[in-house]
């Protein structure tokens, strides 16, 4: 049992051996022989069987007890390198922690400088309209001045075009004013026929100069609308200039626009802006009102993104549609509220 518990199986049964060989020579008859008498056979069988079992008992008891001392050591190396694991994912959580903490803060700082950037870009966009079309007919009243003889006529036309978008202008501003000063929206009942005609006749050299031809089909039962008119005069201002922009590219054939209204069921009035240009894809029909996304290439991206923000504001509709003949139409949905 000594000799497998501490040399193992191999020197256990070595001294098995020698036990059974000093058993046989000096305790079995006949004595200080190797012989075996019949008679102690049982016996001498039975010494070497318990002194087999006693060996490999022996030797298993050490095995297990090796095997628990490694295991116990195993064990406190895992213990060890999971606290030392636990501690670095503590500090790590810690670290991600305080870059969450950092993310935020840079996040809210963006979001405000993009609230910043798109305020900016939408007063830009609204209030250079209006100034553009100054610039135009001003320098149309110029012209028609510096004619000999001076064509009075348009150039007073043009004069009073140049009030018009002006006043439009200071419109725009006074809006963005109470909008800071958080007043409530300025609204009318208007008729719709009437504002695109206004529209028609204030772009009138605009569409001119650029070989469109503008067509109408407005229906004569429409209902009036409660609105604010120089919102609503911005949408469809914006609609047609980009209408004019996307037929530019037409050469073979010749560049049109169409605006349509009709009633849109019992209780809202459809406005369609229709353009035989080149249309767009299918997939940009709802990423062109994305604030920034614009398809010209110096467009600010802003037009479309306010343009629907200003009809959602009046709980209507704005979207885009290809025309199966070519082109695109941008339709608005507006409701009609019962009036007291």
């Amino acid at each position: 049992m000594a000799a497998a518990w501490f040399g193992g199986a191999g020197p256990g049964l070595f001294s098995v051996l020698l036990s059974t060989l000093a058993v046989d020579y000096f305790f079995v008859p006949p004595f200080h022989s190797l012989v075996i008498n019949a008679t102690d056979m049982s016996y001498f069988v039975s010494f070497v069987a318990c002194a087999l079992v006693a060996g490999w008992v022996s030797a298993a008891k050490k095995r297990d007890a090796e095997a628990l001392r490694d295991a116990r050591d195993q064990l406190e190396i895992r213990v060890a390198d999971r606290t030392a694991e636990l501690a670095n994912s503590i500090a790590e959580r810690e670290r991600a922690q305080e870059a969450l903490i950092q993310a935020q803060s840079d996040l809210a700082h963006l979001s405000q400088v993009s609230a910043m950037g798109e305020l900016t870009a939408s007063i830009a966009h609204e209030v250079n309209q209006p100034l553009t079309a100054v610039v135009n007919y001003g320098n149309a009243c110029l012209e028609w001045l510096s004619a000999d003889p001076p064509n009075l006529g348009e150039a007073r036309l043009a004069a009073e075009t140049i009030v018009k978008d002006g006043t439009r202008a200071a419109a725009v501003l006074q809006r963005i004013r109470a909008l800071f000063k958080k007043q409530p929206r300025t609204t009318e009942w208007m008729d719709v026929n009437a504002v695109i005609q206004e529209l028609i006749a204030l772009l009138q050299h605009e569409v001119s100069k650029q070989h469109v031809s503008v067509r109408t089909e407005l229906s004569s039962d429409l209902p009036r609308v409660k609105a604010d008119r120089v919102q609503l005069q911005q949408v469809l201002l914006n609609l047609i200039v980009n209408a004019i922009d996307a037929t530019g590219g037409v050469t073979d054939r010749s560049r049109e626009i169409m605006l349509r209204s009709r009633r849109d069921g019992s209780s809202g009035i459809r406005i369609a802006v229709e353009d035989n240009g080149g249309g767009f894809s299918s997939d940009l029909a709802e990423k062109i009102f994305d604030a920034f996304f614009t398809t010209k290439p110096h467009g600010t991206g802003m037009g479309l993104s306010i343009s629907r923000s200003l009809i959602e504001s009046h709980q209507g509709r704005l979207w885009a549609e290809l025309r199966p003949e070519g082109g695109a139409a941008f339709q608005i949905a507006l409701p009609v509220e019962a009036r007291s």
